[in-house]
């Protein structure tokens, strides 16, 4: 069987435009919406950013900050006055005895 040069040149285009390029934050959003989609947060929404949804978002709920998955935890570091803390989870210390609304109680690591 002979393919000629044609044929081989139109796999290749076809195979290359198969091909998703993604941009560098598109797994992130990718990434929340199937944390919404499987109810991460019991059906609330998935905060993103330094503070969590405010009189909606619960602590312990999932929740991204400059790009990576935390934990909505009470705290002051990002200046969200009564509104709990997104603190991604590279700077939280987590205690899997203790649970909170059922995942591990966390909180920031002390000067993280």
């Amino acid at each position: 069987m002979k393919f000629s040069v044609l044929t081989a040149l139109f796999t290749l285009v076809a195979l290359a435009s198969a091909i998703a390029i993604e941009e560098p934050g598109a797994s992130v959003v990718r990434r929340e919406v199937l944390l919404e989609r499987q109810g991460a947060n019991a059906n609330r929404p998935v905060p993103t950013g330094a503070c969590c949804v405010a009189a909606t978002s619960l602590k312990e709920d999932v929740c991204f900050n400059n790009g990576q998955s935390g934990r909505c935890v009470p705290d002051s570091v990002n200046n969200c006055g009564a509104t709990l803390t997104c603190i991604e989870d590279s700077r939280l210390t987590c205690n899997a005895a203790v649970l909170e609304r059922g995942r591990p109680t966390c909180r920031r690591t002390p000067g993280a």
